[in-house]
């Protein structure tokens, strides 16, 4: 079941030759957070492989999923004139997203320190990753509720929560995890209030989010493509070949926007729409990281925007079955994401003779 090579030959020796270069020079993660991380790792034994770091932090932010989801699924319960979830709810979600981070941060560090750097690790890392940077306003959703304190429902799905820089997803843990502790201390309530005149608490941070991305983010990621091209340190590729990685996203988050403007489906089960939009965003993502570290093109059309786009048609020439599809369309996406995920993962522990929740054990002395 699990045994399909996603991976070609070009892939592996891609793996092969992969080199990790990230250097992060930002005051807070060089003189707070690796510090701290420094620190922490210590207490790590020397058994415990990186992976299992990285996973059980992805585990972490899955109780406060599974959790949510049980005490808020239509993401009402903080809403204006609600009962309201039980305010250790929050908590216990501030807590285990703060841990979730931390160990994320400590798994890079266990693994130069025991000596198991490698390609596997890194791509494990992001792949993770690319579904947290989801999970994470996924679940602030219902801090908020859904009422006139609230973000717009579907603008928060286009939101660059979703960039991968490190340094940009480093802060909005931490905004998230203080967001969830004041909750749990105050109560959700805290957050219904205006700011200036108008202006919601939580659209603020909405504007605060987008204002991020436009001006730091989005200028960055230009401006080093452009020293790339100029000082010949990048691949070089034509401007075709650049903006292919764009290609699936934008396909991707063209059809969803094109079914939440056609139908109320967003207002008939929208935790079901978000997962779908998101497990499909991580795809996405994880395909490319693996085509970036194994020095490949990456695909011009994901083959999940296929079904995806076929199953909106449907839905939106059959209203009646409209939630059947999505409830469809949720899980095929997310087992097809799980079944890509384990393959890779299993094809690179085979590939490099290695097992990926274990340390071999010359290297736990």
């Amino acid at each position: 079941m699990f045994d399909y090579k996603y991976l070609s030959v070009k892939h592996l020796k891609g793996f092969n030759n992969y080199k990790y270069s990230a250097i992060d020079t930002s005051p807070l993660s060089k003189y707070v957070m690796h510090p701290t991380w420094n620190t922490l790792v210590k207490i790590v034994p020397r058994w415990v492989a990186p992976n299992l770091l990285t996973f059980a932090g992805f585990l972490c932010m899955l109780v406060n999923v599974v959790l949510l989801t049980i005490y808020d699924y239509d993401l009402t319960a903080s809403a204006d004139g609600a009962q309201g979830l039980p305010r250790g709810i929050f908590t216990l979600c501030g807590v285990l997203l703060f841990l979730a981070y931390h160990l994320d941060g400590i798994d890079g560090k266990q693994a130069r320190r025991i000596g198991v750097s490698g390609p596997l690790g890194e791509m494990f890392d992001h792949g993770i990753d690319s579904y947290i940077v989801f999970l994470i306003p996924f679940c602030l959703f219902s801090v908020f509720g859904r009422d006139r304190y609230s973000i717009p429902e579907f603008s928060i799905t286009r939101d660059r929560t979703y960039d991968l820089k490190d340094k940009i997803r480093m802060l909005k843990v931490q905004v998230a995890s203080i967001i969830f502790l004041v909750a749990g201390v105050n109560g959700p309530e805290v957050y219904k209030t205006y700011v200036y005149g108008e202006l919601t608490f939580v659209q603020g941070l909405e504007l605060a989010i987008h204002t991020t991305g436009l001006f730091t983010t989005l200028p960055v990621a230009v401006y080093n493509v452009y020293l790339s091209y100029k000082k010949r340190t990048g691949k070089m590729h034509p401007l075709v070949d650049a903006l292919r990685p764009l290609w699936p996203m934008l396909i991707m988050t063209s059809l969803m926007t094109t079914w939440a403007a056609s139908s109320d489906i967003m207002m008939r089960d929208l935790r079901a729409f978000l997962m779908l939009f998101g497990t499909l965003f991580s795809n996405i993502a994880s395909r490319l990281i693996v085509a970036e570290m194994s020095d490949q093109c990456c695909d011009t059309i994901s083959w999940l925007n296929i079904p995806l786009a076929f199953g909106i048609g449907l839905a939106i020439q059959l209203p009646g079955y409209e939630l059947a599809i999505l409830y469809i369309l949720t899980a095929f996406t997310i087992s097809a994401h799980i079944h890509y995920g384990v393959c890779v993962v299993r094809q690179m522990c085979d590939h490099f003779k290695i097992q990926c929740f274990r340390v071999p054990k010359d290297k736990r002395k």
